[in-house]
């Protein structure tokens, strides 16, 4: 996994995100952690969806598109959610613990940006 930090319109977001690189870390993602803490973040590409299937803790969720721009929010997954879908432009999510100052202002049509 790689680390970087996450800005949205050019601000900030977060500077402690692991961006998933192979299959197994993208279908792990989080689960089996009791936590995440809430200046930090997952970035998962190649997923239009998740599930909460297992999860221990509710998740903030920002769907992007291809060109990275903020497609569907979801500011409070609950633990065993079956699936939550981002919309057919989605190719990537975000992923933070519920209530993440991540989430604090993002709208759809907000626009991400990774630096490594």
């Amino acid at each position: 996994m790689r680390h970087g930090k996450l800005y949205c319109n050019g601000s900030l977001r977060s500077e402690f995100v692991e961006r998933t690189e192979t299959l197994a870390e993208r279908m792990r993602g989080l689960l089996g952690r009791d936590r995440l803490a809430g200046d930090r973040a997952m970035l998962i590409e190649h997923c239009g969806a998740v599930h909460t299937l297992g999860m221990r803790f509710a998740l903030g969720l920002v769907f992007l598109d291809r060109s990275w721009r903020v497609t569907r929010l979801l500011s409070d997954v609950q633990p065993w959610r079956l699936f939550a879908w981002g919309g057919w432009r989605s190719v990537s999510v975000i992923e933070v613990s519920a209530g993440a100052d991540l989430l604090q202002g993002v709208k759809v049509g907000d626009c991400f940006a990774w630096e490594s």
